[in-house]
């Protein structure tokens, strides 16, 4: 497979995951915006800007909701916002488009011409639910209308190193803010995860059970823990057979450590100290992702603008 072909695929599948997980986090913390009374915008606002590494400055004046709708849902230019990856995505399809299943390429090209209209027209609420709906359109097609060789294995490497990233990214600053963040259920289900965790925990909370959910659940498909060893099976499956008797692969190698780390350390030593040790996931999903553009990606590419890893 030539590699601007494999980096398409890659991105796409960081892409989608991408939108969906913003369009899941903004759902979350601006219902918990309109609900409290006594929440204070400003400060949730930022907070919340700089879970998706879009900090704002003292300087830049009252940061509301519109700021953060306008920044990350909207926002077509920027890669990190729910629009601008959807566009991306299928930017890269159209470039691996000889590779892309019709399918896939239909519901991602739909997507893309679909997005600024919904977004200007639904209520947020609304438009949040649509960009789950449709990512999880793409994922479903992904799974059942492509083969489960190279293509396939290149846009699941993707979505699991995106979905550990914003996971890790998540329970950091909710492990650092404590009491005045948004609480542990608010990131449950900013993951997708609150009713799993209540099946799994029958019905009982605490903020410990939920943070460990998240991060050690080896069924649940989005606890950070179940994403790494998915990009580990992707990356395997993506070795020359002669390879795969040893870690040969520097990406395998990075994330295989941090996942073990994490499956064999003790609980309470990994909660106790928890955004350092969502940090090191965080490098860890970084430096494999470089790994992964110096093997598989060498030359350059106008397929993204890779500009490395914001931490």
């Amino acid at each position: 497979m030539l590699s601007r072909i494999a980096e398409s695929l890659f991105w796409i599948g960081r892409y989608v995951e991408r939108a969906d997980d913003t369009a899941r986090i903004l759902d979350v913390h601006l219902q918990l915006l309109s609900e409290e009374p006594w929440a204070e915008e400003p400060a949730a606002c930022r907070s919340l800007l700089a879970i998706m590494d879009h900090p704002a400055a003292p300087e830049d004046g009252p940061v509301g909701r519109e700021t953060v709708l306008r920044l990350l849902a909207h926002d077509r230019t920027n890669p990190s916002a729910i629009a601008g990856a959807l566009v991306a995505a299928r930017e890269n399809a159209r470039r691996a488009r000889e590779i892309v299943s019709t399918d896939v390429w239909e519901a991602l090209n739909t997507t893309r011409h679909r997005v600024v209209t919904v977004g200007l027209n639904r209520r947020p609420h609304e438009f949040f639910a649509w960009v789950r709906e449709r990512a999880a359109v793409v994922s479903g097609l992904m799974e059942s209308a492509t083969p489960h060789d190279a293509t396939w294995h290149f846009m699941v490497l993707g979505q699991s190193i995106e979905r550990a990233d914003m996971t890790a990214r998540l329970l950091t600053t909710q492990a650092r803010l404590g009491a005045a963040g948004p609480g542990w259920t608010s990131v449950l289900r900013s993951c997708g995860a609150h009713e799993a965790y209540l099946r799994a925990h029958r019905g009982r909370t605490t903020d410990d059970d939920a943070a460990a959910f998240l991060v050690l659940d080896r069924l649940f498909p989005r606890s950070i823990v179940y994403a790494l060893r998915s990009a580990e099976v992707a990356l395997r499956a993506l070795e020359p057979v002669e390879h795969r008797r040893e870690v040969s692969d520097e990406a395998v190698r990075e994330l295989g450590v941090v996942r073990s780390r994490l499956e064999y350390r003790r609980r309470d030593e990994t909660l106790d100290d928890l955004p350092a040790v969502m940090e090191q996931v965080q490098h860890a999903c970084a430096r494999a992702s470089e790994a992964i553009r110096d093997r598989y990606f060498p030359s350059p590419t106008t397929a993204a603008a890779w500009v490395g890893e914001a931490l």
